[in-house]
């Protein structure tokens, strides 16, 4: 099992950055996809979350209109479109795979238990 984010970097306050998550090893269709995120100091806080079966989504109040995940069933990878980046989203950003299929009618998908976790990437917003 993998889960290998990418993507990350330096940007520049109101600018966008696309993470990655290439995933392999488990049965993709069946599982949902979160980005995490966990900032210097600070506890892991969940960001969003892809049902890969429906397409359903969960965001974040601090990221909701700003972040947009999306996925690539036939690659086995899941998008995270970062734009307006503020400096308080510097963090280093992980994605997971938690054996939930759907995740529509779960009011905080993020808090549920995930099985395999990415190395992270390092996303930096400087003003």
């Amino acid at each position: 099992v993998q889960l290998q984010a990418s993507g990350g970097g330096l940007v520049q306050t109101g600018r966008s950055l696309r993470l990655s998550c290439a995933a392999s090893g488990f049965p993709f269709a069946d599982y949902a996809i979160g980005w995490f995120r966990q900032a210097p100091g600070k506890e892991r806080e969940g960001v969003s979350c892809i049902s890969i079966s429906d397409g359903s989504s969960w965001y974040a109040d601090s990221v909701k209109g700003r972040f947009t995940m999306s996925s690539d069933n036939a690659r086995k990878r899941v998008y995270l479109q970062m734009n307006s980046l503020k400096a308080e989203d510097t963090a280093v950003y992980y994605c997971a795979a938690g054996a939930f299929k759907f995740i529509a009618k779960v009011e905080r998908p993020d808090l549920l238990e995930y099985d395999y976790w990415g190395q992270g990437t390092q996303v930096t917003v400087s003003s």
